[in-house]
């Protein structure tokens, strides 16, 4: 069955790049409904202009977060931690009003977003739920960076980063997804940046709300922060957190195996379009005939992109 919130829940706190507070109301949506954003601060436009559905064709921006823009200008930053949230506990459909110009960054993770979610509470609606089963692999590539999605029975993440400073190093992390499992693995996973590229950031009106509550910063092989690393692979965790919501852009759960080499959001983003661009690669079911049906071979050649 689809799912949906039993009841509303708050979140509040500031925007990482712009350094501006913010509230997330959490409401429930009706059946089909999808996730729906709402600027809830424009309030002299009318209702319609202010929503922001998440879905791929309404993604404006991947540098360093997930950006959203409507057909009327209406923009909203870095939705994906509150996107993997959902994605990651089986929530079909809701309402998220934001009350500013980006999500709240909390603690630079989607733990507060879950807990949000648990205490509001998880209801069942009537039809059934669909999902987008994978059937042929689709990759895209930038260098030797790459990001790929494959015909699998369900969703599983394979990720595996390599930075030069040791504090990170070469990490991989894969897990197939269960609500379980991303709250306890993968939600508590906070958003990490290099200390020495923050004056550059505030100059391009980037992580003005940036800090040592929301980030985890690096310098030359050191954490600054006083709180410890949450895992010992939380860097390639959050990037699992990362694109468990950017992949939720497709609009349906998805179906099928996502593996990525030094990828982000720009290389999660553009397999997303590279995928819903080749309609032979994918189809839309129910999910029990979704999970009664065989994983297929993969026997046609890998639709790729080059950046």
């Amino acid at each position: 069955m689809q799912r949906t919130l039993a009841s509303a829940a708050r979140c509040e706190g500031v925007g990482v790049h712009s350094g501006k507070r913010s509230a997330a109301l959490f409401q429930p949506a009706k059946a089909d409904a999808g996730i729906i954003f709402t600027r809830s601060d424009l309030a002299e436009k009318p209702a319609a202009q202010k929503e922001l559905r998440a879905a791929c064709q309404y993604l404006s921006g991947d540098k360093l977060s997930t950006e959203l823009t409507n057909d009327h200008g209406v923009r909203l930053a870095t939705v994906e931690h509150i996107m993997a949230a959902l994605s990651g506990l089986g929530i079909d459909n809701a309402r998220i009003a934001i009350d500013g110009p980006e999500t709240p960054i909390m603690d630079g993770s989607a733990k507060e977003f879950v807990s949000a979610c648990l205490r509001a509470g998880i209801a069942e609606l009537p039809p059934p739920r669909k999902t987008l089963r994978i059937l042929s692999p689709v990759r895209v590539r930038e260098g030797d960076k790459y990001a790929e999605i494959v015909p699998a029975r369900q969703f599983s993440v394979d990720i595996t980063i390599d930075f030069a400073d040791p504090a990170i190093g070469r990490q991989h992390y894969a897990a197939a997804l269960s609500p379980d499992i991303f709250a306890k693995e993968i939600a508590p996973a906070r958003t990490f940046g290099f200390a020495d590229d923050l004056e550059n950031l505030h100059k391009a009106g980037l992580a003005r709300g940036a800090s040592l509550e929301n980030t985890i910063a690096i310098r030359d092989g050191a954490i600054l922060n006083d709180e410890p690393l949450r895992f010992p692979d939380e860097c390639v965790r959050h990037k699992a957190l990362d694109a468990i919501g950017d992949l939720a852009m497709a609009g349906f759960p998805i179906q099928g195996a996502f593996r990525s080499f030094k990828g982000g959001h720009a290389l999660n983003h553009a397999l997303l379009r590279a995928l819903l661009a080749k309609p032979d690669a994918w189809r839309i079911e129910r999910e029990e005939s979704a999970e009664a049906a065989p994983a297929p071979a993969p026997s046609r050649p890998t639709a790729e992109i080059r950046q």
